[in-house]
């Protein structure tokens, strides 16, 4: 009987050996393959979260500055943000607070550049568009209407088309432009939600202009409508 189990065990023990032989090299490679892909990705996610802390930390530096008055400190931080974490919703978001301090200080110019910064290299699609609108703004100050106007015009989030629509008409008003002054701002206020306050002032804009909102929105649907025909 002892006799017996002893080969039954050395017959498992050849097959196993022979399992091995066959498989041993695949298994053993694949663990390794599982084994690196873990490793990357828990080094990947360190490195992720040690990115956003870092940055937050710089943006923090930033938003401190700006409540202290001081600018060179501010222009340090979101240097460092730019070159470090470029990537980053930080470094667009350090931009934007920068760009509005600077506004407030008078440095149109710096405030400029960050904001161009926000608008070219921002990995975010919404604080992009945001760039775009407030630098628009500081072009208008300067009488850069064209420029300003390329800024909003083309391809937007859903959510600013809006918001950009009324930009594009305060724009188009200081060119003299008026009908087309009148378009943009139809656009806007169809596109504000009726609960937003700000479609109210996007109305008062269409009647300084001599344009009622609700008639010249039916115009336009009745234009669209006979187009499509």
């Amino acid at each position: 009987m002892a006799k017996h189990l002893d080969l039954e065990e050395q017959e498992q023990l050849d097959q196993l050996k022979h399992f091995w032989n066959t498989w041993g090299t695949l298994i053993s490679s694949v663990v390794i393959v599982v084994a690196g892909s873990l490793a990357a990705w828990n080094g990947y996610q360190y490195w992720q979260n040690r990115q956003a802390v870092q940055a937050a930390a710089l943006l923090d530096a930033v938003e401190s500055a700006s409540q202290s008055r001081d600018p060179a400190r501010m222009e340090q931080a979101f240097g460092d943000l730019k070159a470090k974490y470029g990537g980053t919703a930080q470094a667009s978001q350090a931009g934007l607070t920068l760009a509005k301090y600077l506004v407030g200080t008078g440095n149109a110019q710096g405030a400029k550049e960050a904001l161009a910064w926000v608008s070219e290299k921002s990995s975010d699609d919404g604080l992009k568009a945001v760039a775009k609108l407030r630098l628009s703004s500081v072009l208008m100050d300067e009488k850069s209407y064209d420029e300003a106007l390329k800024l909003v015009t083309g391809g937007v989030p859903p959510e600013f088309e809006a918001a950009y629509a009324d930009r594009k008409g305060d724009i188009l008003v200081l060119q003299d432009k008026r009908q087309e002054a009148i378009a943009e701002y139809t656009r806007a206020y169809k596109a504000f939600d009726e609960g937003v306050e700000y479609r109210r002032l996007v109305e008062i804009k269409l009647n300084a202009l001599g344009a009622s909102a609700q008639g010249t929105a039916v115009a336009v649907a009745a234009d669209a409508a006979g187009g499509a025909k």
